[in-house]
């Protein structure tokens, strides 16, 4: 009898961006060598060709990009790990699913709605990383998989992102980087934007509830290999086992909750721009804490806020100093794969930066947009963004880097500026939900246990039916206004 040939595995997370690297490095001796006048290069002339050196070291440099997300994962780890020692989240959690027993989908809409509204009006993406394993044993356990909660995370918080009404790190940026002679109409920008958001989280919401009640109905319906799937019961679905008919929440585990739950809020009100919307409170009476008041919060205030909790956590479970630092220390160590994937993805940007690459492409594909149609120019200045995004994952990055040069030319041969903004602002959304050169992504899915090409296979159709959607609606809107 024959014997069955192993099944190789798809490749990593890793090798894909390395590959991705050492193609962009590559890419450089392709392209005409840019020119300088002085110091300053003359832009669209060309590029600088990455030596050996600069794509050897750019993973490394990646590094230094992503250290201020890389210390918020790994505290956030140790936090998470102090949290499960309590087994309150496991036992909420399980509470919460006897409850829905039955209506478990209705979760889905919920929370992307939710999240969806935090990706609108500031830009939450990044800050999602916490929640990809929160909510993935939350649907373990309601029967469907880490798919189904990754999904609801990225597709959620992403459809927001890339529909921005008023998130200064998008809309916001870009509108700055126009030049002062041209105005564009705030209110025009957040219509745009609201049916981008709302056209993309309505298709995102269709596909994920249509594959959870595939999964729910069948589990042999799930898209995760046998690799995953051993991981994901491995990592999520202990706690199935031990489901008692019976269980209930302790006092101390009720209180943990709650902290738990206040950890985040704080951390969302932290990080959303309070005086870009007028609002001074919270600058005139919260710095007192980190150094920074809610609003003002980034990253390392966000680290912190999580390392004081999760002692404040350790305290009201009375656990012992050795205890509480061991299990931290554990929990922060669980973490050190994704603090790699997310430096090591931000390397392609560094490296992008260092040989303009980036700047080469804008400026020669503007200059190639400036002679067609509306009907043709939404749809290539889609297309070119899409690409740009690759390169420069960063929303306020690539603003910054294209809004000088495509709003003038829009405003130039007569097309809609606030039209042109957001079509930036969309396409730069739309490779976020699925680009490898996204920390965000890669580190959320290695929390999830979900492989990078399983999330491509799955969303691969996804994200082109939302793509067709906003180039129908952003050529409307170019031919219209």
């Amino acid at each position: 009898m024959a014997t069955k040939k192993k099944r190789k595995g798809f490749i990593t997370a890793f090798s894909i961006i390395f590959i991705l690297i050492f193609l962009l490095g590559a890419l450089t001796y392709i392209l005409p060598v840019a020119q300088f006048s002085g110091e300053e290069i003359i832009n669209g002339s060309g590029v600088v060709r990455a030596t050996l050196p600069d794509v050897l070291l750019s993973p490394i440099l990646g590094f230094e990009n992503a250290i201020d997300v890389c210390i918020f994962v790994l505290i956030l780890g140790g936090f998470l790990a102090v949290v499960a020692k309590t087994k309150a989240l496991e036992t909420g959690i399980q509470v919460l699913v006897k409850k829905l027993k039955g209506n478990e989908l209705a979760l889905i809409p919920i929370l992307m709605f939710i999240f969806s509204i935090a990706g609108t009006t500031y830009g939450m993406l990044e800050e999602t990383v916490g929640f990809y394993a929160l909510l993935a044993a939350a649907m373990v356990m309601a029967g469907m998989d880490t798919v189904v909660s990754s999904a609801i995370v990225l597709l959620g918080a992403g459809s927001g992102v890339l529909g921005s009404t008023i998130n200064p790190f998008a809309v916001g940026a870009a509108i700055s980087a126009l030049p002062d002679n041209i105005k564009v109409n705030q209110g025009l920008i957040i219509s745009i934007g609201a049916i981008l958001w709302l056209s993309t989280l309505l298709i995102s919401i269709c596909f994920v509830m249509n594959y959870a009640k595939k999964v729910i109905k069948k589990k042999g319906s799930t898209i995760l290999s046998l690799r995953e799937r051993k991981n994901m019961e491995m990592e999520f679905g202990g706690h199935l086992a031990s489901k008692q008919e019976n269980v209930k929440l302790t006092r101390k585990q009720i209180v943990t909750l709650c902290l738990f739950g206040l950890t985040f809020l704080i951390m969302i009100i932290g990080f959303i721009p309070w005086e870009d919307f007028g609002i001074t409170f919270f600058s005139k009476t919260t710095g007192w804490l980190t150094g920074s008041p809610l609003g003002s919060w980034y990253f390392y205030e966000a680290a912190l806020w999580f390392l004081l909790m999760s002692v404040v956590i350790g305290i009201i479970n009375r656990t012992g100093e050795k205890e509480f630092v061991d299990t931290f220390i554990d929990g922060a160590d669980d973490m050190v794969g994704v603090i790699l994937i997310i430096a090591i993805a931000r390397g392609a940007s560094v490296l992008m930066q260092s040989t303009y690459l980036d700047n080469f492409i804008i400026y020669n594909a503007a200059d190639a947009l400036r002679s067609v149609p509306a009907i043709v120019f939404a749809p290539l200045n889609y297309l070119l963004h899409v690409v740009l995004s690759v390169i420069v994952p960063s929303s306020s990055g690539l603003a910054t880097l294209s809004t000088p040069i495509m709003g003038p030319l829009a405003a130039q041969v007569g097309y809609n500026v606030e039209a042109t903004v957001m079509t930036m602002v969309a396409a730069n959304g739309l490779v976020n939900l699925i680009t490898p050169t996204c920390g965000a992504i890669m580190g959320g899915l290695a929390l999830a246990k979900v492989e990078y090409t399983t999330w491509v296979k799955w969303a691969g159709k996804v994200v082109l039916t939302i793509a067709v959607a906003n180039i129908l609606i952003l050529t409307l809107l170019m031919v219209v206004l």
